[in-house]
């Protein structure tokens, strides 16, 4: 620790406006002078670092600190989003015109509401107009109110389905055309993040009062809109749900109720907003156990359907099939929504780490198929301005759907993504069949896609940029029972996307196949995601068998190139 560590600390403290995290840092001070080796250490990590603005927003631990998710770096944040908008907007001889109206919404974590109210009072002291959501709720909500209201900008206050010491802070964008209420993307975060560093000490801000507090008409209209795009068709069906602690519960339920399902049963142990998490080790419903008390109480349920956080993501389980994952449930909803909206200029489109199945079925269909970088901001705008949308996915359980009359939310949605599901599943309910069944026809009209995906984890993030350096020096021949037969490197650019640090992989052998690896974007780690695709020849359950002995083999093969 040095004394201009120390001195950073202390100024900090002369401007931090929270009791809360004043009284600890004074702690952590005190016993980092006294010569505390893990008080030390952490002082140094809180003030060497930074929560750095992205296209993601902020997002980390919560704590004193500019390398800590707190009052300070919030309110910071949010001046320097004033001062980016009113460089957006008209002007007369230098002088800001009319403010923004920017919508605020925040999910139940900790802090979020502070973070949420903080963020009002710095952009009306600012001269812009702010309307704040009635309460916690999913972040759909407040990416479809943005488009609602045409409001300037977004902010929405969540970590997603980050550990519960986390929270988070994402910018939308606003305006009239068919990207408002999307995520921002670069140059964007380029400017906002140089609009921060640019603001002066928290206590020289302004502050304003009286911003409007929206009503629950704001929550209505949301619910009008997605219910509207569910075809109509059977609703007999019977669902097992969790909110998994988060915000999306109350709004889910209702979704369900008025697109004419049954109430489904809930698992009232996750399902009021909890900032602990207390019965999940993460609160991610991808995660080994997320979903466990969802399945105990499936019994005789059709569907179990789990929502994270912010809902805006949805996982679902066929009971006696198993699991889908997000790459499955996205092919499925694929053809669910191009069976039911019309015209060739549709567009649909997935990720570069996300399952090839949806070009085939574009392909199938003809329709648009667009491939963009990881991430929704860029799904969003997936076929440029004017592109009709009617689907997108990512294989992280993230899902957008649109009709033909276009897409109430530009961003994923776990909410409208369940209604689809459970309307896809009560259609096959009623013939007798499941969500695998509807899986296993897939296969045989394009061929057994089969994914998984792997994460290695680091303390040092120099050795993720390592790992990427060797593998383009040295790029492996073969992974495990396939060979390599070509490679895609994203760091220059690929097919015109923007250039982001990702190699592809293109193997061929006994099947088809991918490997596509890129650093993590909000984490240490290097993920790797595996695809493998075979024919089917007779039977699918058999093919399933091969191909997942197939995909195992190469996932191994993945995790010992990496070094997982």
């Amino acid at each position: 620790m040095t004394a201009d560590t120390v001195a950073r600390a202390r100024e900090w403290l002369a401007q931090d406006p929270d009791h809360e995290t004043r009284q600890e840092l004074a702690a952590l001070l005190a016993a980092a002078e006294a010569g505390q080796e893990e008080a030390l250490a952490e002082l140094d990590d809180r003030f060497n670092t930074r929560v750095e603005f992205g296209t993601a927003g902020l997002r980390g631990a919560l704590g004193a600190g500019p390398g800590r998710m707190n009052r300070v770096v919030v309110m910071r944040a949010a001046a320097g989003i004033a001062a980016w908008l009113h460089g957006r907007l008209p002007s007369s001889e230098g002088v800001p015109g009319r403010g923004a109206h920017v919508v605020i919404g925040y999910d139940a974590r900790h802090r979020s509401e502070d973070f949420a109210r903080d963020s009002a009072a710095v952009l009306t002291g600012a001269g812009h107009r702010v309307s704040v959501l009635p309460g916690p709720l999913p972040t759909p909500v407040l990416a479809f109110t943005v488009r609602d209201l045409r409001a300037d900008a977004g902010i929405m206050v969540t970590a997603s389905h980050n550990p519960p010491q986390d929270n988070g802070y994402k910018v939308y964008v606003g305006g009239e055309g068919d990207e408002a209420g999307a995520q921002i993307v670069a140059p964007v975060d380029a400017d906002i993040s140089a609009a921060i560093d640019a603001v002066g000490p928290v206590a020289d801000l302004p502050l304003g009062t009286g911003w409007e507090v929206l009503g629950e008409e704001a929550v209505e209209r949301y619910l009008d809109a997605v219910t509207a795009l569910v075809p109509e068709g059977p609703r007999d069906l019977s669902v097992v749900y969790t909110a998994m602690h988060g915000v999306g519960g109350r709004v889910l339920v209702e979704a369900m109720e008025r697109a004419g399902f049954a109430r489904p049963a809930v698992v009232e142990a996750q399902f009021d907003p909890d900032p602990a998490f207390p019965t999940v080790e993460f609160p991610n419903p991808e995660e080994p156990g997320a979903m466990d008390l969802a399945m105990a109480q499936a019994g005789d349920a059709d569907l179990v359907v789990a929502n994270d956080p912010d809902a805006d993501r949805l996982a679902v389980v066929v009971p006696g099939y198993g699991r889908l994952n997000g790459n499955e449930v996205g092919g499925l909803l694929a053809e669910y929504v191009l069976d039911r909206t019309s015209g060739d200029d549709r567009v649909v489109a997935t990720t570069i780490v996300s399952s090839s199945l949806l070009g085939k079925i574009a392909r199938a269909r003809g329709v648009r198929y667009e491939e963009t970088l990881t991430g929704f901001k860029w799904l969003a705008r997936a076929g440029g301005p004017g592109a009709r949308r009617v689907f997108a996915f990512e294989e992280a359980i993230g899902y957008c759907i649109g009709g033909d009359s276009g897409r109430p939310v530009a961003d994923k949605d776990g909410i409208s993504a369940a209604l689809f599901a459970a309307a896809m599943a009560a259609e096959a309910a009623k013939e007798g069949r499941t969500l695998g069944d509807l899986l296993d026809d897939q296969a045989r009209r394009y061929g057994l896609h089969l994914s998984d995906q792997l994460s290695v984890r680091v303390s040092d993030l120099s050795l993720i940029d390592a790992a990427m350096r060797r593998l383009r020096a040295e790029p492996p021949t073969e992974f495990g029972p396939l060979r390599v037969a070509g490679v895609d490197d994203f760091a220059d650019g690929h097919e015109g996307l923007p250039p982001t640090d990702a190699l592809r992989f293109r193997l061929e052998g006994a099947a088809w196949g991918r490997v596509t690896l890129r650093p993590s974007g909000t984490e240490p780690k290097l993920k790797a995601y595996v695809e493998v695709v075979s024919d089917v020849d007779g039977d699918v359950g058999a093919a399933r068998e091969r191909g997942s002995e197939l995909l195992g083999g190469l996932m191994a093969a993945v995790a010992e190139a990496v070094g997982g």
